[in-house]
Order: C-alpha cells, then sequence, then structure tokens
C-alpha cells in the first residue's frame, strides 16, 4: 500500500514538473519567434485543454453526433406537408414533381390558410391567400385536395414543403418539352396535342373520359386528377373534366399562368386566369 501511495505521490511530481516543463518550453519558442503572448499556463490550465479537445475530436470522452440527414431518392422517396400529409414523388427528366394534389390547411410557418366555404364569397375582392374544397364534400378534398388562389400559391411564407416549391411557367414548359420535344411552349393556348394524355392518370374512375382517344396514359408516373377550379364569381366548375395547376408566374398584374389539361383531349393549355381563382397546386423540389 505504501509503494502504491508513493508511486501515485511520484507520478504527480513527474507530470507536474513535465507538464510545465512543456509550458515552459512552449513559451520559449514563442518568445523567440517573437510572438508576443501570455504562455503562463498551470497545470490545471492545460488539463482542461486537454479535456477540451478530447471531447471535441470525440476520443475517449462521450459525444454528441448529429444524426445522419437522411437520403432523398425522387421517385421512391415521399415529402410530408405542414399538416403531416405525405405525398409521393416521381422523377420526369431533370425535374422531381409531387404526384398528388397539395391538402395542406398552412403556410410553412405554421399560418392558417383562410378556408372559404361554398356558401361564402369568393370572388376578386380577395387579394390574399385562400382555399377552399369542391363543393364542401370530404371526398373531394382527400382525392383532389384544396383549390387555392394564386396568392396562397405565392405567399411569401411558402405553401409547399421546405426545399419545394411551386412550379414557374418556366417549370412547366420544361416538363412539358421534356414530354413532347416537338411543343411550342411559348404558344398561348395550346402547347402540346400529346403531353396532356401522357400525364393524366389512368382510367374513367376519375376522368370522365369523352373520347377513348383521350384517355390518360400516365406514362411518367404524373398523374394529373381533374380537381376542376372555382371561379371568381363563387362557382365551382368542370370536376372529373379538367385538371387546372397553377404557376407561380404572373401574367400582369390582374392576372397569372396556369396549365390546364381537359377530358376530352391530350392537349397542355398554358393560359391565363384571374388571380383569385381556384386551382390546384403541383409542388416542385428546388
Amino acid at each position: 500500500m505504501k509503494k502504491f501511495i508513493y508511486l501515485s505521490i511520484y507520478l504527480s511530481i513527474y507530470l507536474s514538473i513535465s507538464l510545465n516543463g512543456q509550458v515552459i518550453n512552449s513559451q520559449e519558442k514563442a518568445e523567440n519567434a517573437g510572438i508576443k503572448r501570455n504562455a503562463s499556463y498551470n497545470l490545471e490550465e492545460i488539463k482542461v485543454r486537454w479535456k477540451k479537445s478530447a471531447l471535441e475530436n470525440c476520443q475517449g470522452a462521450p459525444c454528441v453526433v448529429a444524426p445522419p440527414v437522411p437520403s432523398f431518392t425522387c421517385g421512391t422517396s415521399t415529402i410530408s406537408d405542414y399538416d403531416g400529409n405525405v405525398n409521393n414523388t416521381v422523377s420526369i427528366g431533370t425535374q422531381c414533381w409531387t404526384t398528388t394534389n397539395l391538402k395542406v390547411t398552412k403556410y410553412n410557418d405554421g399560418t392558417n390558410i383562410p378556408e372559404i366555404p361554398g356558401s361564402g364569397t369568393w370572388d376578386n375582392t380577395i387579394v390574399t391567400g385562400a382555399r377552399t374544397v369542391y363543393a364542401d364534400l370530404p371526398a373531394n378534398l382527400s382525392t383532389y385536395g384544396y383549390l387555392y388562389n394564386w396568392y396562397a400559391a405565392t405567399n411569401v411564407r411558402k405553401i409547399c414543403s421546405e426545399g419545394w416549391r411551386v412550379p414557374t411557367g418556366s417549370d412547366w414548359n420544361n416538363l412539358i418539352q421534356y414530354i413532347d420535344p416537338t411543343a411550342n411552349t411559348s404558344n398561348y393556348g395550346v402547347q402540346s396535342s400529346t403531353a396532356g394524355g401522357k400525364l393524366k392518370s389512368v382510367g374513367i374512375t376519375l376522368w370522365n373520359v369523352a373520347f377513348p382517344s383521350s384517355l390518360g396514359t400516365d406514362n411518367y408516373g404524373f398523374s394529373a386528377l381533374p380537381g376542376g377550379g372555382r371561379n371568381m364569381a363563387s362557382n365551382f366548375l368542370n370536376i372529373g373534366g379538367s385538371a387546372f395547376f397553377w404557376s407561380a408566374s404572373e401574367f400582369d398584374p390582374g392576372n397569372a399562368w396556369f396549365r390546364a389539361l381537359n377530358n376530352s383531349t391530350g392537349n397542355v393549355e398554358g393560359i391565363t386566369t384571374i388571380k383569385s381563382d381556384g386551382l390546384s397546386i403541383r409542388c416542385l423540389k428546388d
């Protein structure tokens, strides 16, 4: 026992002398190099520095490691909006899109997007963000999502999930040109006579198909849904017959661009409407 005590004392003295010697040597080197700094560190200060270094480098000390950022693979990964609704994704060309219409009730900062029922006034006097459900039917919300005015689509609080956005007119043009290289995306009106059919969801369950030739083939998994819209006279119109999607691009102070698909052709149209109209929203990854 005595030998152990003597050994401990010996080691403490040795370490103290050795470490203080290191400090002195370091001080002399610093002075020789012309560096003017206070190098009068004592043994306890060195211990603190060593401990800090150990913690920073996770060597022989508990580490708090940040969880890895989940990898994202478009087409297999999903995204969740502020309300927790899960949206599938699809890769088309160089773009990554959601495959369902938006149905979120809040912007990304948690601010509520006011909902206006069918009995409420939906017109051009509304110049702030708003949402509505086609004919106030929960089944329509579940299938087609909300209809939003352009002010909600482009609010600075952002309606799409973090890292996603409402596509611009150029974004839509890129999608259409990828599907149909002959498309004329500078045209007002019909931009492609085939891309619409390739974007529409398959079958006649949701689309009221007018002609067999107008059936959707959903070649790329975009699954465009005919959610219809709501005009400035407060009327709901054309569910099952048309898919209307906002772009974030303004046409003039009162109007903005959107893309339209219909149940009677394979067309995609690029046209404008009043900003207070209620249309569907798809999101695009930044």
